[in-house]
């Protein structure tokens, strides 16, 4: 689709202007928009309005309607009970309205795995188990009788967020040992899209060629404690974020690891960031949480880089995934200050080893955990075997 940005006019801007005014981010009194919408522009009210819409929903505050901005304008539109709610598997039903309901059979104990407002498999059988606990036709389908059924109903899980809870006995469960566990490495990127791109001198770097290395890098870290890994795409290919989320799905995948570099006009910008899967009203991935505080640690501590801290978003990557996901911005190549560290295949080894590390991390027993930066690659070999 093409990108909507302060400046631009037409039928795209004016839907997205009536829907900041619908959710309330807009004032159509003190903002009205002509009554043609070849006529109505995307201005800095609307631009600040979606920027705030941006922040509530865990998306780059960018001010810019992109595709995944543009998915979840027209998800906001919805709110439960607006519409009968029913599995599709050709066109899936998408909405906050979907969200809301995953959110309240979570928080009644029924496993609809990630809320990612997608009326999927798993949120059709979570209703199904509901329907049938309450006397209900059990369709799978979300209708009035369902939603009064819903409304009488309180939370049944105490002690903490269900989905938290979930997540945490799965990988108490799991053990202590890498080997067996499945991981997959996402190179962001690739073929067509080569990201940020900087001419330094006679050599241009690519975030998608750098991205590769360090996930290739990585890979073979893994391989050498005897951890299959599989990479999301090769070097010259390339594939959308939601089949990157489907590919891990599939295989199965313990833990996804999605590398990047980032990037500003502004040459100051630099540091390291890693995100996990979260929103605003509360929802999060509580070992994606851990893992990306883990690995955050470990890149700082062993490479020096500027810490910027840990972020929850709801990026495709983070949200249609099944499993724990961290996405790494590894430095700005935008930075000199930065660049000089990335370009270098010594750098690109230690941030793949600190990588590793919080993997292990992630599936030790608090008690077993071991002091930041103080784990190394031979000792992991040794852990493996007892």
């Amino acid at each position: 689709m093409q990108l909507i940005r302060r400046g631009n006019s037409g039928p795209a801007a004016a839907e997205v202007r009536a829907s900041l005014v619908m959710l309330g981010l807009l004032s159509e009194g003190r903002h009205a928009a002509p009554e043609n919408p070849d006529e109505v522009l995307f201005d800095a009210a609307c631009e600040l309005a979606l920027r705030e819409f941006q922040q509530s929903r865990g998306l780059n505050a960018d001010g810019i309607v992109g595709p995944e901005t543009w998915r979840a304008l027209v998800a906001s539109r919805w709110r439960l009970g607006d519409r009968v709610l029913a599995r599709s598997v050709n066109e899936p039903m998408i909405g906050d309205d979907v969200h809301n309901l995953q959110e309240r059979l979570l928080e009644m104990g029924y496993d609809v795995g990630r809320a990612d407002g997608i009326f999927g498999a798993r949120t059709e059988l979570a209703l199904r188990s509901f329907q049938r606990e309450c006397g209900l036709i059990a369709d799978g389908t979300f209708g009035p009788a369902t939603m009064r059924a819903l409304r009488q109903l309180g939370r049944k899980v105490v002690g903490g967020r269900p989905q938290m809870l979930r997540e945490s006995a799965m990988i108490y469960h799991a053990g202590p040992h890498l080997i067996g566990k499945r991981i997959v490495i996402d190179p962001g990127h690739g073929s067509t899209d080569p990201g940020w791109v900087v001419e330094d001198g006679d050599t241009t770097w690519t975030e998608a060629q750098l991205t590769f290395d360090l996930a290739s890098r990585l890979e073979g870290r893994f391989a050498s404690i005897g951890v299959r890994a599989d990479l999301t795409r090769g070097p010259d290919t390339d594939a959308t974020n939601a089949e990157r989320a489907e590919f891990a799905n599939a295989v199965g995948a313990d833990v996804l690891i999605s590398l990047h570099l980032d990037g500003h006009h502004n040459p100051e910008a630099r540091g390291v960031a890693a995100y996990h899967f979260g929103t605003g009203s509360g929802t999060t991935s509580t070992v994606g949480e851990r893992l990306a505080a883990l690995a955050q640690r470990e890149i700082v501590a062993r490479t020096g880089l500027l810490d910027c801290r840990t972020h929850a978003k709801t990026w495709e990557m983070l949200r249609l995934t099944r499993m724990p996901v961290v996405h790494i911005e590894v430095g700005y190549l935008t930075s000199p200050v930065d660049r000089a560290s990335i370009v270098d295949p010594s750098f690109r080894d230690t941030v793949a080893e600190a990588i590793l590390i919080a993997v292990q991390r992630v599936f030790l027993p608090v008690d077993a955990d071991v002091k930041t930066g103080t784990l190394d690659v031979s000792a992991l070999r040794a852990m493996q075997l007892s």
